[in-house]
């Protein structure tokens, strides 16, 4: 299986950054904890930039 580039949960649409004073807090809203925006769970879905950059680079692979 081709390892996707674009899998991270800070291209997620349930991934939400909030600024503290103790620092940035990353949070998923479909798991209900805290993450990193570095990390993968195979509950993914992409943002719609992110689609759109996954499907301009699959193009660019078939030329």
């Amino acid at each position: 299986m081709e390892k996707n580039l674009f899998h991270a949960c800070a291209t997620c649409v349930n991934f939400h950054p909030e600024k503290r004073k103790e620092g940035m807090v990353y949070f998923c809203s479909r798991l209900g904890y805290e993450t990193k925006p570095d990390y993968q769970f195979n509950c993914w879905t992409p943002k719609e930039h992110i689609k759109r950059l996954m499907e301009k680079r699959k193009g660019e692979n078939l030329k």
